[in-house]
């Protein structure tokens, strides 16, 4: 049983990668549907949750259907960071991430983010303030290092065990790399492998498939898996890999009605979470994700962006299931 804290995870647990502009709970909630057994919020930024900033405090919003459920937030500045831990601890989620793990070059600049690997001593300062200022279980996300000349996460999760984690999730690439090339998971596994480090280890990085989240489970060792893009449009894909490893037997991809149902519920909820304007806006990203693989779909992936009101994009999906039926789609 892999356990955070108190947390207790199942003996393989899936979790849902936080991601900036996609890992709301409109998306949460269909991804805990279909299996995600731990979720992360979008991360939040200390300076915002100590400005009061509204896009900052809106991303606090946790239901209790999502739980065990963690609230991640970044920053360069302990001060800031600790202030925003004891923001976060009044929420009560089940747990605290911090992301150091970011390669966007806004979050870098500040030495925030995947920047404060160039820092190691100021990634312990603010680990070790943040633990001692909350009452949850800290965990954290990185990367393996800023480049391929400074892969220092075996240092960096024996100093941040040190002073206190809970968890570590890593990301098989550096801060150089963005999210290009392949994902190594070789140091993820030698992490795991550290007898000095007595806390759960995940990775993340490229897992896409069932089949590859299986051989990586047996192949590098690690203690659950975190999935991020690969789920966007997909969140069948937890459900997919829980079974393959049960039973080695593959799903049949999801059905266009089954596909239309999910759609359906991402966008109710992005309407009640969201409003009527925002909600309809923002779920247009996510068109082309679900319904991938689908041929001559054009015509219908642009009528969905297009469309004005929820109304509007539910007669479309009408007409999807009408024209396509129980039509199977290629992932």
């Amino acid at each position: 049983m892999v356990k955070i804290g108190n947390i207790e995870l199942g003996e393989f647990p899936l979790l849902l990668a936080p991601m900036e502009d996609v890992s709301d709970p409109p998306f949460r909630a269909v991804c805990k549907d279909n299996g995600a057994d731990l979720m992360y919020t979008e991360f939040i930024s200390s300076e915002g949750l100590i400005r009061d900033a509204i896009k900052s405090k809106k991303k606090l919003d946790i239901f209790d259907y999502e739980k065990p459920i963690g609230i991640q937030i970044f920053g360069g500045d302990e001060d800031s960071m600790e202030m925003a831990a004891k923001i976060v601890d009044a929420t009560n989620p089940d747990l605290l991430d911090i992301n150091f793990g970011c390669p966007v070059k806004k979050v870098v600049c500040k030495g925030a983010g995947a920047g404060i690997l160039k820092d190691l001593p100021q990634m312990v300062k603010i680990t070790d303030r943040v633990v001692k200022s909350t009452k949850l279980p800290v965990t954290v996300k990185t990367r393996l290092g800023w480049d391929d000349n400074s892969k220092n996460i075996e240092e960096v999760a024996e100093r941040l065990f040190d002073v206190g984690i809970q968890a570590l999730s890593i990301h098989g690439r550096t801060r150089a790399q963005l999210y290009k090339g392949e994902a190594d998971w070789t140091l993820i596994a030698k992490v795991k492998n550290n007898p000095r480090i007595k806390i759960p280890i995940f990775g993340n990085g490229d897992i896409d498939s069932a089949e590859k989240a299986a051989l990586y489970k047996n192949k590098y060792g690690v203690d659950g898996i975190m999935i991020g893009r690969a789920a966007i449009g997909y969140p069948w894909i937890f459900n997919e890999i829980k079974q393959y490893i049960q039973t080695g037997v593959l799903s049949t991809a999801p059905t266009i009605a089954e596909r239309v149902a999910v759609v359906t519920k991402h966008l109710d909820f992005s309407i009640r979470w969201k409003g009527p304007i925002v909600g309809v806006l923002e779920m247009r990203t996510h068109y082309s994700h679900y319904f991938k693989g689908i041929p001559n779909f054009k015509e219908f992936r642009t009528r969905l962006v297009l469309s004005p009101t929820v109304d509007d994009v539910k007669l479309v999906l009408n007409e999807i299931i009408e024209r396509y039926d129980e039509l199977p789609i290629i992932s």
